[in-house]
């Protein structure tokens, strides 16, 4: 045989095997890359939630009579002393005597609510007080370096918190005073009810009416709802949040209200955490244990103005926020295999490396790494679970 033929042969063999060595060697794995990025970190917690009026106030009958028909309809103006309805007392002579001491006990009721929203006032105002002396102290050592500015805007937080209570306070007071002078009214009607045969209910405190719950002229019976009043500019928003989830919304918390109908999201505060839970059953049958939060509104009352009572929004309660921290996509993590901690494959010249990282926290999007990374390594997301350390990788052109 020739020679040429045995080198031919000798090639053809060598271009087979190389071909066959290359066709079953490993592929690079296509992957999705993503730089580790230092910048600001926020973790959240998300739940809807719904608006209320803090205070609301229910006007009904206090005797028994024939109420005139109403003109005030839902949305109307109305200002403390207003006249909401007229009622024409019904006083059957057989009921005359228990009538009479009914309204007798109303009226010291009434005054003893008097009396306990006094001492309320006081109390406010000590804590107004209270919470002034602390703002105080706080910005005289905020001025030496010795308190945060988180805790000084606590401080302030608060005082302003109290200055609310106060003036909820006084309004209470205010409501009491009506009532009192309501019941006499209707005792005056029982004993003097040819003196008086026009009893007036007037507005507790200045709103708009909320609900008309008798329109018509008609006949009522003693304690009957009439018209619901309200301060429209007195909102708060109410989420009810897992237990596990209300013990890290902390009272004076930031919150963002967003889809609430209007443009961009409005500010807020959790004012209270309330102490006790209820059993809530979620739309798969499961049975939770729930908490409401209540969250003041922050933001200028003429850009959420027409937010009305019982309208659903969306809350993010923060309750972590830092600045220049390094920072991945939440995708890149996963737990290791050991149950050692959390890793990442970082790309290198085209291979992926097993890398273990601590985790300071983690958002829906972004996991804060304390340690493990450099800011601009390049990361894998999305890692599929046949990747291994070592594995030729290519970055996946989009």
């Amino acid at each position: 045989m020739k020679k040429s033929t045995w080198i031919g042969g000798g090639a053809a063999a060598v271009a087979a095997v190389g071909l066959m060595a290359w066709a079953f060697s490993p592929r690079p794995v296509e992957v999705e890359v993503a730089e580790v990025t230092r910048g600001h970190f926020e973790a959240t917690i998300d739940e809807d939630g719904k608006t209320r009026l803090r205070d609301r106030y229910l006007v009904s009958a206090p005797l028994a009579g024939i109420v005139t028909r109403i003109s005030l309809r839902e949305g109307d103006t109305v200002q403390a002393g207003d006249t909401v309805a007229t009622l024409t007392p019904v006083l059957p002579p057989m009921l005359d005597e228990r009538t009479l001491r009914a309204q007798q006990v109303r009226v010291d009721i009434a005054q003893a609510s008097v009396q306990r929203a006094d001492a309320r006032i006081e109390g406010a105002r000590v804590a107004l007080q209270q919470a002034r002396n602390e703002v105080s102290r706080s910005e005289q050592l905020a001025t030496r370096g010795f308190v945060s500015p988180t805790k000084l805007d606590t401080d302030r937080l608060a005082a302003l918190a109290a200055q609310k209570e106060l003036d909820a306070a006084i309004q209470e007071r205010h409501v009491t005073v009506h009532e009192v002078e309501e019941a006499r009214a209707a005792v005056d009607a029982v004993t003097r009810p040819r003196e008086a045969r026009a009893f007036v209910l007037q507005a507790p405190v200045s709103g708009r009416v909320l609900r008309v719950a008798q329109t018509s002229e008609a006949s009522v019976a003693l304690g009957t709802a009439l018209v619901e009043l309200g301060d429209v500019s007195r909102m708060e928003v109410v989420a009810e949040l897992l237990t596990t989830d209300a013990l890290q919304a902390r009272p004076g918390s930031a919150v963002r209200i967003e889809r609430w109908g209007g443009d961009g999201a409005l500010d807020g505060r959790v004012r209270l955490v309330e102490p006790a839970a209820f059993t809530k059953v979620s739309a798969l049958g499961v049975e939770e244990q729930r908490v409401r939060v209540l969250i003041d509104l922050t933001s200028a009352p003429d850009k959420w103005k027409a937010l009305g009572d019982g309208y659903r929004v969306s809350v993010r309660i923060v309750n972590q926020s830092q600045d220049q921290v390094l920072k991945v996509p939440v995708s890149a993590v996963f737990p290791r295999s050991d149950n050692s901690g959390m890793a990442v494959f970082v790309l290198d010249h085209g291979h992926a490396r097993l890398t273990a990282v601590d985790l300071a926290s983690r958002n829906g999007t972004d996991a804060w790494v304390r340690q493990g990374l450099q800011e601009g390594a390049p990361v894998i997301v999305y890692p599929p679970s046949t990747l291994r350390d070592g594995a030729s990788v290519r970055p996946r052109r989009v």
